[in-house]
């Protein structure tokens, strides 16, 4: 059976809520569901987790639940008549004052932004379809001059060219949801538009104040970020490139390259990475790809992505179990031609943790010895993490009882959780059902050899100290 190690993150929204898509598609590949905070209650939120782990449960697949926080997204306010039409040259007004807009003007939900451009600044509206430069500030008034037109409707985004807004990461909404994400456990929470690492630090601190366990996801979509990108990453759990937002404020040109560095230096620290944004856009609409897209998608794989993110191809598409397919299609066929960069980086290094130790010990041998596998046993998961990080060859089976750290190890790549019990049971107890599980999932035969991780005594916790091959059906029964 072949493997796909990179993992898919799907968002929820009205084209796959229902039980039976959210089923289909997760039986298609989907490993981790995001639900965008942006839209919906919190209600909505709590019943969408709830229906996918009874679904999930049903299907004996573990998801992850992945919770992104809408940020401090700076937006016009409404329209008379929903929208108007921009051409250059125009003068528009930004107005933090105004209530309802017309041709000349609109309001402004972030009523510091006058104070925070000045004359020559250049404003980009929806995601840089319209783009206006400041002339004057006078008052509560941004007065601008339309640089390139087109329709300008309600709610549109604005984003100032280079950066440099000082909106907080984490807003009074964004602290609500994280009580509502810790009520429904889950496995991830995602911080829009951090600035640096005190902003993902304060998410954890309140994730861990109300009682949570997940594990921080910040995206990267400012400007300010990939100055402070290092501090950021290692602050973090993992990190998203968020290439929609990114792209209006440093430039679309410059998104590829920072994309490659990013992944780069997430792997680097030994921190998870999601590539997001328009990775099948045209599949909104369409029940194919383009070639481009099929060509993005696999680009992000080859540059060593754990996973590749949908938006509004699974939660407002028509064809979102098409996606998901499409998506699994190409990076099966990119997987082929992934070459590990591990054993050129790493081999020269020396380790400072026991399970990072023998985590390298166990890609080494895996390379140079015919095993079919590596099982690793582990309560946090963190043996599985070294062991995704290192590039394995050979599928990466996470044995554990805890079914927290299993949902987490659904975003690692190449890492595949399985539940075990260790409570009770002597080490060869442990390894007898370590192969029951195996051969009950499929994975393996009897006679193949596997490479087993775990920490001794058995079944307390503590950091990974063992690497043991062994032969399936060998095992001493208890």
């Amino acid at each position: 059976m072949t493997l796909r190690k990179t993992k898919i993150v799907a968002t929820l929204g009205p084209s796959s809520s229902s039980e039976e898509m959210l089923a289909r598609m997760i039986t298609a590949g989907v490993n981790v569901v995001r639900l965008n905070f942006s839209h919906g209650s919190a209600d909505d939120h709590i019943k969408r987790a709830e229906i996918v782990r009874a679904i999930a449960a049903k299907l004996n697949r573990p998801i992850g639940v992945l919770c992104d926080l809408q940020g401090p997204k700076i937006r016009i306010g409404k329209f008379e008549f929903g929208e108007i039409s921009l051409k250059m040259g125009d003068l528009f007004i930004l107005d933090a004052d105004c209530e309802l807009g017309t041709q000349d003007h609109v309001g402004l939900d972030y009523k510091t932004l006058p104070q925070e451009v000045k004359e020559g600044v250049v404003l980009l509206l929806d995601d840089g379809r319209i783009t206006m430069q400041v002339d004057r500030i006078k008052g509560n008034q941004i007065h601008c001059m339309v640089l390139s037109g087109g329709i300008l409707s309600n709610n549109k985004g604005i984003n100032r060219q280079g950066g440099g807004l000082s909106a907080d990461a984490l807003t009074k909404k964004d602290r609500e949801d994280i009580l509502t994400a810790v009520k429904l456990e889950a496995d991830y929470i995602a911080i829009s538009f951090p600035k640096s690492a005190a902003d993902v630090e304060l998410a954890r601190s309140l994730v861990k104040k109300a009682g949570g366990t997940a594990s921080i996801i910040a995206k990267i979509e400012r400007a300010e970020a990939i100055e402070n990108l290092e501090a950021i990453i290692e602050a973090s759990d993992a990190i998203m490139v968020a290439r929609g937002d990114l792209g209006v404020e440093v430039g679309d040109a410059a998104v590829p390259g920072l994309q490659k560095r990013m992944i780069r230096m997430a792997r680097a620290q030994n921190k998870l990475v999601i590539t997001a944004t328009q990775m099948m856009e045209s599949m909104i609409s369409c029940p194919i790809p383009t070639r481009a897209e099929v060509s993005d998608v696999a680009n992000a794989v080859l540059d060593g992505t754990d996973a590749v993110m949908l938006s509004a191809e699974t939660a407002a598409g028509q064809y979102p179990l098409e996606t998901v397919q499409a998506v699994h299609r190409v990076v099966m066929e990119a997987e082929k031609e992934y070459l590990s960069q591990y054993h050129a980086q790493k081999l020269d290094e020396m380790f400072v943790r026991t399970d990072e130790t023998i985590a390298a010990a166990a890609i080494y041998t895996a390379k140079h010895f015919k095993v079919k596998a590596i099982a690793a046993l582990t309560q946090s998961g963190n043996a599985a993490q070294w062991l995704s990080r290192a590039d394995a060859e050979v599928p990466i089976y996470a044995l554990s009882p805890d079914k927290y750290a299993r949902r987490k190890l659904t975003l690692h790549r190449g890492v595949y959780p399985y539940p075990i019990s260790q409570d009770d049971k002597n080490r060869d107890e442990v390894l007898q059902e370590m192969e029951q599980v195996l051969l009950q999932q499929k994975v393996v035969n009897p006679g193949d050899l596997v490479l087993l991780t775990f920490g001794e005594p058995i079944g307390s916790p503590g950091g990974t100290n063992t690497l043991k091959i062994v032969k399936i059906g060998s095992v001493k029964q208890g």
